[in-house]
């Protein structure tokens, strides 16, 4: 076969691949190709067992422990490993339903230098209830306002670290 003959074949498997056929996408791959799109994407269990959510320019993690009535976020680096302190005095927990707000008050962790807190703690009797919890953590840090939702899956366990 001739060079222009093999480079018209290798167009035309090019152009019918090209066209591809009716069969719908992979639904899983096609979700996952449309929250990449959006900037979202699984970050799984965040290191305390908790749910992790987009934080600004970082990550954050939503515990909750229903026995203290106790919801508890960590702020984490963009690989959702490291804690990272950041200069907050408190940031805002929203939750949908039941509908509630309550202050996330700055709760140093060891390391964290002075002035700055990687932990932040908000008590409420709503937190009690043992569900899943979906809402959006809020706040000034540096001056720049970030926000960031969350939404619990049944299957997570709610304990802090993991338990």
């Amino acid at each position: 076969m001739t060079t222009a003959k093999l480079l018209g074949l290798g167009v035309l498997a090019a152009g019918l691949a090209a066209l591809g056929c009716d069969k719908p996408a992979d639904p899983p791959k096609a979700e996952a190709k449309r929250a990449a799109a959006k900037g979202e994407h699984d970050h799984g269990a965040g290191p305390h067992g908790g749910t992790v959510m987009e934080f600004g320019k970082y990550h954050a993690e939503f515990c909750v422990d229903h026995a203290k009535k106790q919801a508890t976020v960590y702020i984490l680096d963009g690989k959702v490993k490291s804690p990272v302190p950041i200069a907050a005095d408190k940031l805002l927990l929203s939750i949908k339903e039941p509908r509630f707000q309550a202050d996330l008050v700055a709760a140093p962790q060891d390391g964290d230098p002075a002035g700055k807190a990687s932990r932040f703690v908000a008590t409420h009797d709503a937190l009690g209830k043992e569900q899943e919890f979906e809402g959006t953590v809020g706040g000034k840090v540096d001056g720049t306002p970030y926000l960031g939702d969350f939404k619990e899956e049944p299957d997570h366990d709610h304990k802090p670290g993991g338990k």
